[in-house]
């Protein structure tokens, strides 16, 4: 497939880039400044996420979008990932990609009924400013009327993979405690062609 995958140079979206351009995947990597992202075999562009002529440029002729996009200060308030999501959706329905892929974090939505009391302290403190931020972007994507799939991650790690990756089940209040960015990006990857968890937000974890 030809993939766009934006926040590529953050350290989920090197994950989901490096395991995209390993499965066969034809990639595009979306990043705000292409001379710190050096990465081969992809197609590099460069520019603001909430830029609709950018966004255009890199959406046309996709299969689907990987929104991995998230903040370097969480503790403020920000739209960072809210306006990006408005102009990537705009984007891909003008240049008709359906396909949506986006990772959010626990504690969002239903998804507070998995998070441990340390999880739902950070998103209270440290988090409280993408928190709001990424309810609204995933406001957005919910009624985008897309193919999409939100992820909400527990908290992440650079460990190695692990292989599994668990969707916790809200009504059963079982605790998700945290999962590696490469396994996140693998899951991720799988939701290009699959409809199982398709208009969902799901809670994701090792463990």
């Amino acid at each position: 497939m030809k993939v766009l995958v934006i926040g590529a140079a953050g350290k989920t979206g090197r994950a989901v880039v490096e395991q995209a351009v390993a499965a066969g995947h034809q990639v595009t990597a979306f990043v705000h400044k292409a001379d710190e992202y050096e990465v081969s075999d992809v197609r590099v562009i460069e520019g603001d996420a909430t830029d609709s002529a950018t966004m255009d440029a890199a959406a046309v002729g996709q299969d689907a979008v990987v929104d991995t996009i998230g903040g370097k200060t969480p503790y403020k308030e920000t739209t960072l990932e809210s306006s990006a999501a408005n102009t990537i959706i705009a984007a891909m329905k003008r240049n008709g990609v359906r396909r949506l892929v986006v990772t959010s974090m626990i504690g969002e939505g239903e998804s507070e009924a998995n998070a441990t009391l340390y999880e739902r302290l950070l998103v209270s403190t440290l988090l409280r400013g993408a928190d709001k931020d990424k309810a609204a972007m995933e406001s957005a994507v919910e009624s985008s009327g897309l193919d999409w799939v939100i992820l909400r991650p527990a908290i992440l790690n650079d460990d190695p993979a692990k292989g599994n990756v668990r969707v916790f089940d809200t009504e059963t209040g079982e605790k998700a405690h945290k999962i590696t960015r490469a396994d996140l990006a693998a899951f991720m990857l799988v939701q290009l062609d699959n409809n199982e968890y398709l208009h969902q937000a799901v809670t994701i974890a090792n463990s």
